[in-house]
């Protein structure tokens, strides 16, 4: 068996389906490769094309046991790495920037050195609690911070505009239970 055979490739996912890591590592080696050929041709900056593995990745540890053709699992991830660069290239080229005046200091003019960086180091303690939100969730409070219409969310998040609301409602809950595992007040996300 070589290492483009399309039976050890099925038996492969068929093995790694039912929780073996070493023929999840398999994979990996195996195709990790293509996938980060696909990410370089769709020319995507580097964080984007370090999430676009990762996803596809992920999509294929979700869709393991559900794959209708093992043997095609290379064409099955090659197609999800094409996805999720267009997606990621999508939601790039939407996104406007702020114009400078909106930029500038919000720093309180009344406010003491002591005061300017308490706030600058709650408003990083809450991004950094961002962060920890899986990426969807994480997207979705963006793109919903930028006060886009739920279409245009839809669209960039590929999602059913009528799950944008209830979606956005879980991840607000979920980031307010890691603010107060972290020790913020959560009410921050009321301001």
């Amino acid at each position: 068996m070589g290492p483009d055979d399309p039976e050890e490739t099925a038996e492969l996912v068929q093995r790694a389906a039912a929780g073996d890591r070493e023929a999840w590592h398999a994979l990996v080696r195996r195709f990790n490769g293509l996938i980060w050929t696909i990410v370089r041709q769709h020319r995507l900056s580097q964080e984007d094309a370090q999430d676009a593995t990762q996803v596809a990745w992920l999509r294929l540890l979700e869709n393991l046991s559900s794959i209708r053709d093992p043997s095609r699992v290379g064409a099955w991830l090659a197609t999800t790495t094409k996805y999720e660069c267009l997606r990621l290239i999508r939601l790039r080229r939407n996104l406007v920037p702020a114009p400078d005046d909106q930029l500038e200091s919000r720093v309180d003019p009344t406010a003491s050195p002591e005061e300017i960086v308490t706030d600058r180091d709650h408003r990083q303690a809450v991004f950094d609690v961002v962060r920890i939100l899986e990426q969807r969730c994480r997207q979705l409070l963006e793109l919903s911070a930028f006060k886009l219409r739920y279409q245009e969310i839809a669209e960039l998040l590929n999602m059913p505009v009528g799950s944008i609301g209830p979606t956005r409602k879980r991840c607000l809950k979920q980031l307010r239970k890691l603010l107060q595992a972290a020790g913020i007040n959560p009410d921050v996300l009321d301001s």
